[in-house]
């Protein structure tokens, strides 16, 4: 049994669903069954240490609510094969028949933070049109630079990255030493990191998390400016949803980070070199829905109320509307302190 309550805001300057594209809002309610589960699902496991248990348990409560889906959804870019976890399989088929839809998902995004019982762990879909978004093969990583909307045209992910903030400065009315950055504390960034800070810009550094990172940079009432760097593919192609809903800027590249990685993606005809704008990552009308696992800025940790009911929070990015919807449901055999 669940209701839910949301709190709206209009996303200026998009139109109405075009004649002849299909009206993807018949799947936010199981997209939101799916994150909801999933968080609630992985609650016993926070701060125990276990990630792959956290992303079994994420993963087997989404799979469960998506075969509710009305129509036939295929899994376009799943999460657990880079992490060796259990997965969402690419190619995988949801839904209870009918006409087809695309899904991007990570059914627990910062698994080492749930794990840890840190702030940022969230869970993840995207949905769009059949055929719709990219299909990347065995891309696992993906170089990305995300801007607000105001950003959009000024950028080039091949440029320096000091003249990345300069432009970016620039059309958001802002001096470089204004900026706020994004990137993820991995070996493979301390270089862009230094170049960055030396720029004059303030550089944030979580260990993981940059669907949540783009979040901050996309969302109106975001604290950040630019995402920048390398991570996973499947958070690239759901962070693309929401950017182009929101009207944002995204560009991005495959980023191989082993020799048999970089093999594979040869084998497989993907060009490396080639830039992807965000109508490339996701050609048609999509949404986004994430919700709070572990509590952070975003979204809400699930609590327990009275009578064994459960109280979500989740976000819902669509080309209408970027809504807050306040999830109250009874799980059956879940632990939620």
């Amino acid at each position: 049994m669940r209701s839910d309550t949301s709190l709206v805001a209009a996303v200026p300057d998009r139109p109405a669903v075009p004649k002849g594209r299909r009206d993807l809002t018949v799947f936010e309610a199981v997209a939101l069954a799916a994150t909801r589960d999933a968080a609630i699902a992985c609650q016993p496991f926070v701060g125990r240490g276990d990630k792959h248990a956290a992303d079994a348990a994420a993963t087997q409560a989404m799979r469960r609510a998506l075969a509710e889906a009305p129509g036939l959804g295929i899994v376009v870019i799943g999460e657990g094969e880079k992490d060796g976890a259990p997965m969402l399989y690419n190619g995988e088929r949801v839904g209870a028949g009918g006409s087809g839809f695309d899904i991007a998902v990570d059914p627990l995004e910062c698994t080492t933070f749930c794990a840890k019982g840190l702030p940022g762990s969230l869970t993840t879909i995207a949905i769009a049109e059949a055929t719709a978004l990219l299909r990347p093969g065995p891309s696992h990583y993906m170089d990305k630079l995300v801007v607000p909307p105001a950003a959009r045209d000024v950028i080039d992910i091949a440029d320096r990255p000091e003249a990345t903030l300069a432009r970016t400065a620039a059309a958001l009315g802002k001096e470089i030493a204004e900026l706020r950055v994004v990137v993820l504390d991995k070996p493979r960034h301390a270089d862009l990191i230094e170049r960055l800070r030396r720029a004059g810009a303030s550089v944030t550094t979580p260990s993981d998390g940059d669907v949540g990172g783009a979040l901050e940079v996309l969302l109106p009432s975001g604290e950040a400016d630019l995402l920048m760097g390398v991570g996973g593919t499947p958070e690239g192609v759901m962070t693309a949803c929401a950017a182009r809903a929101l009207g944002g800027g995204m560009q991005a590249r495959l980023a191989p980070q082993s020799d048999t990685e970089a093999r594979t993606l040869a084998g497989a005809g993907r060009d490396v070199g080639r830039v992807y704008d965000v109508e490339d990552l996701v050609a048609g009308p999509a949404f986004f829905v994430a919700t709070g696992v572990t509590g952070g800025s975003l979204l809400a940790r699930p609590r327990a109320l009275d009578g064994g009911v459960v109280m979500t929070e989740s976000l819902v990015i669509s080309e209408r509307s970027v809504r807050t919807a306040l999830g109250r449901s009874a799980p059956e055999h879940q632990e939620v302190r």
